[in-house]
């Protein structure tokens, strides 16, 4: 480990609030393992050792030109390079106003500067100088979250682990952290080695998904025929992907609209187009008006004061969250997916809103533990289907889903109001999840395949020119694993259907460069096909390409 770190560790013990720097006193011992790359510290307690904060501190090198990632705390969390001038945004104005608004990402529990210069990363980030890559990056969060906080005024990197929550009497491993010096991929390679995680299992995926242009409002005839022009149209897709509305509520997932009853015909018919079907479901959610909410609320999840969590506001109002911990939820939600994947026969299931099952630490359990348990759980259920992660915290997914949304809703606009723009860092904009798009695609084919959520092609019911809906095909050509539209597509033209199969190709694309050049300009490199290189520029904020 090419760093030197020092140890700071706050902490509650006998009533007491005590700080120390230093490996070990009286009150605990941290025993600290170092190799070339990896270095892993253990937490031995003397004693009951509550509100436990330890902060590894290193300095670190900033440069008026250094480039700064920070992953977000979730899918939906924009994330990409920062310069020392900027700070990250946050719920502002009339955004603290409104209720459960903080529930999506991490201001439940982080406390963000009131300065530029000092942005932080879950499970990893690094930063840039020219083509010189410094990456710390968690190898686990089974015992918590990974918080990296790049402190460019003072020059240094801390890095803690949120163990809000926990009470710790046994020893306990704290941190595998890896820091990585090198180019850009040759770093990232390193990185997911040393994770040994499990090959993936799919690859790029083509493929539509209803949510884009019927929303909630979805029909059955909606479906078939959407399914249908890909046939007539003679364009061959990998999935066929139904998303939210089938279901009578959220969280009564085998109760139909009588319009999907006949589940299983609809599942045949993609089938017999030799396409894969994949269905919507947000397992640990449920709203008010759902049969498990009225039935069975002792399922919910559940405060200190015994009032039920919200997970965020969605559906019309709060919804809540079923505590998979709690073995009934368990048995309920194996029943689901046995049926949705082996009765009706879905080949994939897109699982939304994962970040509810870890808003609220419980039975000593911190809220990467309980994100990291809760997957083991789903991929438990799901066996070798497939899952499409999203609104999920990206270290624990690492690794336990074949796809992950990687960047939050696009837009059917480009701009967003000011009402919208202080809300919370996950809320739907096509500006951030290009940026995500972009500044995340080091996981792409490493940690997961990436889904940069759909482009669209189409000419009506949506306020996107025809420029902007090319940049977003061509950062997500560029840049993604799954690449959906949402368009019923027997509407396209000749000329459109031929941008489609371009989109959909199978190019061979080497990324050289994608970076900020200026404000809002972006300005990528890549090769095509192994021929020279090529140039895409574009200003993000005014989706125009230079």
């Amino acid at each position: 480990m090419k760093k030197n770190f020092k140890f700071i560790t706050n902490y509650w013990i006998d009533g007491k609030s005590i700080s120390y720097e230093g490996l070990s006193n009286k009150d605990f011992t941290l025993k600290v393992n170092e190799g070339d790359d990896v270095l892993k510290v253990e937490f031995i307690p003397n004693g009951k050792i509550t509100n436990l904060n330890i902060i590894m501190q290193c300095d670190h090198d900033f440069i008026d030109t250094t480039k700064i990632f920070v992953n977000g705390y979730q899918s939906w969390t924009d994330s990409r390079e920062f310069t020392r001038d900027e700070k990250l945004p946050r719920i502002k104005g009339l955004g603290k106003l409104v209720s459960g608004i903080k529930m999506y990402g991490d201001e439940l529990f982080v406390k963000y500067p009131n300065t530029n210069g000092v942005f932080h990363a879950y499970t990893y980030g690094y930063t840039r100088d020219d083509k010189k890559v410094c990456l710390f990056g968690s190898l686990t969060e089974k015992n918590g979250y990974t918080i990296i906080t790049f402190d460019s005024i003072n020059n240094n990197v801390k890095i803690t682990k949120d163990l809000d929550g926990v009470i710790v009497e046994n020893p306990i491993n704290v941190f595998e952290l890896a820091y990585i010096e090198g180019d850009y991929e040759s770093a990232f390679d390193k990185y997911f080695e040393l994770q040994e995680l499990p090959p993936l299992k799919t690859k790029r995926t083509t493929g539509y998904t209803s949510w884009y242009n019927y929303y909630t409002n979805l029909k059955s005839s909606d479906v078939v025929n959407d399914l249908n022009s890909f046939k007539e149209k003679n364009v061959k897709i990998d999935l066929f992907q139904i998303d939210d509305g089938y279901q009578t509520q959220v969280g009564d997932w085998l109760s139909l609209k009588p319009d999907f009853e006949d589940m299983k015909s609809i599942v045949d018919q993609i089938h017999q187009n030799n396409i894969k079907a994949g269905l919507w479901l947000a397992p640990f959610a449920c709203t008010t008006k759902s049969r498990i909410f009225k039935e069975h609320k002792d399922w919910l999840v559940k405060d200190d004061n015994e009032k039920f969590v919200s997970g965020g506001m969605n559906w019309g109002g709060n919804f809540y969250i079923l505590d998979y911990l709690n073995k009934d939820v368990q048995n309920y939600l194996k029943e689901v997916f046995d049926v949705v994947l082996n009765k009706w026969g879905y080949d994939m299931v897109k699982l939304d809103f994962l970040y509810v099952a870890c808003i609220t630490p419980r039975q000593n359990k911190s809220r990467g533990q309980l994100m990291c348990e809760a997957l083991d759980f789903i991929r438990e259920c799901v066996g070798n289907k497939l899952i499409l992660g999203c609104g999920v915290p990206l270290g624990p997914a690492f690794g336990k889903v074949d796809f992950c949304r990687i960047g939050c809703d696009v837009g059917l606009r480009w701009k967003e109001t000011f009402i919208e723009k202080c809300l919370h860092r996950e809320r739907v904009s096509v500006i951030n999840t290009l940026n995500c798009t972009i500044f995340r695609r080091h996981l792409n084919g490493r940690a997961f395949v990436n889904d940069p959520d759909v482009f669209f092609l189409r000419d009506y019911n949506l306020k996107l020119n025809d420029e902007q809906k090319t940049i977003i095909a061509k950062v997500n050509k560029l840049f993604g694993g799954v690449l959906f539209v949402s368009d019923n597509i027997n509407t396209y033209s000749q000329e459109t259907l031929k941008k489609l199969q371009e989109v959909y190709n199978d190019d061979d694309i080497k990324i050289v460069s994608a970076e900020y050049k200026q404000k809002n300009i972006i300005e990528i490199e890549y090769i095509k096909n192994g021929g020279n290189i090529e140039k895409f520029i574009f200003d993000i904020n005014l989706g125009k390409i230079l």
